[in-house]
């Protein structure tokens, strides 16, 4: 028996023998696999060239940029701020999102739905993330942007996805009407976040969860997902670590809302 299947038969045993015993064990399980695959593809990998492990570097580089470079064409005097946890490789990304989406699962409802925004280079990793953290998955929606750079020779990259799942069991006589897989909406003009969705399209996505509930975004940026929930009649609660986020979100929120209570 070779090494990688020799690991994994160890690995497969010790969740059987262990799968009845307390969170404890079965963490230290887990780990084992970590510790073994990691090993394994750390052998794999030693052989690799000098030429390869410097365009690895290169690579690592591009990934240390600051998200204005990576993501924005503006010019500096109009660039907008970065924000953290963007300089990750996928395998720091992947555990990262589990962690917090483990957290995000424990104050959830039993069937409460999540929806996660993300792009085609982090696709699998976000599914493996989701369920990683306990969530079960339940598809994949699109946001069609219209329009986007041509690239001659190949297809447009003109789509993100909405990964999304629920907190175990979501029956289907929740009060939920049918909702598209599809949603067509450029981008926001005149964007105070780099990654700031447009509104109707997040007024669209809330509604996969019942009337009068509460809804978080752990990441709220722009205060997009929050003044659409409040439209949309729900509660909202976002969370922002950057204080430059912070302060333009409150301030659009405190206009928008308050320019509803005028009209009204």
């Amino acid at each position: 028996m070779n090494t990688f299947f020799f690991n994994h038969f160890l690995t497969l045993t010790l969740t059987v023998i262990f799968s009845e015993g307390s969170k404890r064990v079965r963490r230290k399980v887990i780990f084992i696999y970590i510790y073994i695959n990691i090993k394994y593809y750390l052998n794999i990998l030693s052989p690799i060239s000098a030429a390869s492990r410097n365009k690895n570097c290169q690579c690592q580089c591009q990934q240390n940029r600051s998200t204005s470079e990576k993501y924005s064409s503006m010019s500096k005097d109009k660039a907008l701020p970065d924000f953290d946890s963007d300089q990750m490789d996928q395998l720091s990304w992947m555990f990262w999102t589990a962690a917090w989406l483990q957290d995000a699962r424990r104050i959830a409802k039993p069937g409460a739905p999540v929806c996660l925004f993300i792009d085609w280079r982090q696709l699998p990793a976000m599914t493996l993330a989701l369920q990683w953290a306990g969530w079960t998955w339940r598809g994949v929606a699109v946001w069609d942007k219209v329009a986007s750079r041509p690239q001659k020779g190949r297809f447009r990259q003109q789509s993100e996805y909405i990964v999304w799942g629920s907190n175990g069991k979501m029956p289907l006589e929740r009060n939920v009407g049918c909702l598209p897989g599809v949603f067509r909406y450029p981008n926001p003009q005149n964007r105070i976040h780099v990654t700031e969705k447009p509104l109707q399209l997040m007024r669209d996505v809330v509604q996969i969860c019942e009337p009068g509930g509460r809804i978080l975004d752990p990441f709220a940026g722009a205060g997009t997902t929050v003044l659409a929930a409040v439209q949309e009649g729900y509660e909202a609660v976002g969370i922002e670590m950057s204080d430059a986020y912070f302060q333009r979100s409150t301030e659009r929120l405190k206009t928008a809302l308050e320019s509803e209570v005028n009209q009204n």
